[in-house]
């Protein structure tokens, strides 16, 4: 027959369990209120957004979606997002269409084909790729990208210039155009979509690739039929957190895109503008309403970038075990 424990050992009990439990209404509260936090922030950035907004648009003399001039302190205001819209839209989708299947081609090389003695060393390279600063991009696409984008210009106006839209309507310019910033902002998304494309096809339970292998599939169609159907989810994930990225880039787009107020569908014609490029280069300037101005236009791309992290949340959201590894 057992002895009951002393009355020390269960006085120490006790008080393990109430720190236990005071340890984790402490960390509980902690978590609610910065998660509280946040939401707070958020929406003091949107009420103050769109206060600004509303004293902007109050003054404004022509269509805010529609009208392509960017003329807010002039004599009649007038001002509108169409140029900044069609632009920010346009060189994000370019960058997305030349970086997502490279990075996936990258994220399967280093996780199913190199040899570990190469994938480590290539992984982290891609990986510092995505410490690299704005404005070295930027710098590198006007000083090199640009004078080496005249022959692939010149190629394409020739012979994809019955598309229109891969036409030149000035042979001879710099290529400081929405095409070739939707390439340098490829090359700075590469990294963000590797990294989480990596690690997702790394999660993919052995069993499905052993399971396809003992079938007979050979490598790719084992990637095929078990690697990708499982990664799709964050493959398309981590592709809306790489569009996040290209929609607000400002440094490199300002230093290589030659701004107008023009709206050209001549993706190879200099001119055209994004949402925070505009801003970086004209807040300092700006005049008040100016500046209201441009806090409507910044409210417009916060609107479009909450909108793609929700997308991606409930793309994540779709596959719970997807999401549960991601925790």
């Amino acid at each position: 027959m057992t002895s009951a424990p002393p009355a020390d050992a269960r006085g120490r009990v006790r008080r393990s369990r109430g720190d236990s439990r005071r340890g984790d209404s402490l960390f509980f509260n902690l978590s609610r209120g910065s998660g509280i936090l946040l939401l707070v922030i958020m929406a003091a950035i949107a009420g103050f957004l769109a206060y600004r907004s509303a004293l902007a648009l109050g003054k404004n003399e022509g269509n805010f979606l529609t009208t392509f001039e960017w003329t807010p302190d002039a004599a009649k205001p007038v001002f509108g997002i169409a140029v900044l819209t069609f632009g920010t839209l346009v060189s994000a989708l370019i960058a997305m269409a030349i970086a997502v299947p490279v990075s996936v081609g990258i994220a399967l090389f280093i996780s199913h084909y190199a040899p570990r003695r190469i994938a480590q060393p290539f992984a982290y390279l891609v990986d510092l790729l995505a410490a690299v600063p704005s404005i070295v991009y930027g710098l590198w696409g006007v000083l090199f990208l640009v004078p080496h984008m005249d022959g692939l210009t010149s190629w394409m106006d020739q012979y994809l210039g019955w598309t229109y839209i891969f036409g030149q309507s000035t042979a001879g310019v710099p290529a400081r155009n929405l095409f070739t910033v939707g390439i340098l902002l490829a090359i700075m998304v590469l990294p963000i979509i590797t990294a989480v494309t990596r690690e997702v096809f790394r999660q993919v339970p052995r069993m499905h690739e052993e399971a396809a292998l003992a079938l007979g599939a050979t490598r790719w169609e084992t990637i095929r039929t078990a690697v990708l159907p499982f990664g799709r989810p964050g493959i398309i994930s981590a592709s809306m957190l790489g569009l996040g990225r290209a929609l607000g880039e400002t440094i490199a787009v300002a230093t290589v895109l030659s701004t107008s107020s023009k709206l050209s569908l001549h993706l190879l014609d200099p001119g055209g503008g994004t949402f925070a490029q505009n801003i970086a280069l004209k807040f300092n300037e700006a005049q008040p309403l100016g500046r209201d101005a441009l806090m409507a236009s910044g409210l417009v791309l916060f609107v479009i970038t909450l909108l793609v992290n929700g997308a991606a949340r409930m793309i994540i959201a779709r596959r719970k075990e997807y999401s549960g590894a991601a925790a």
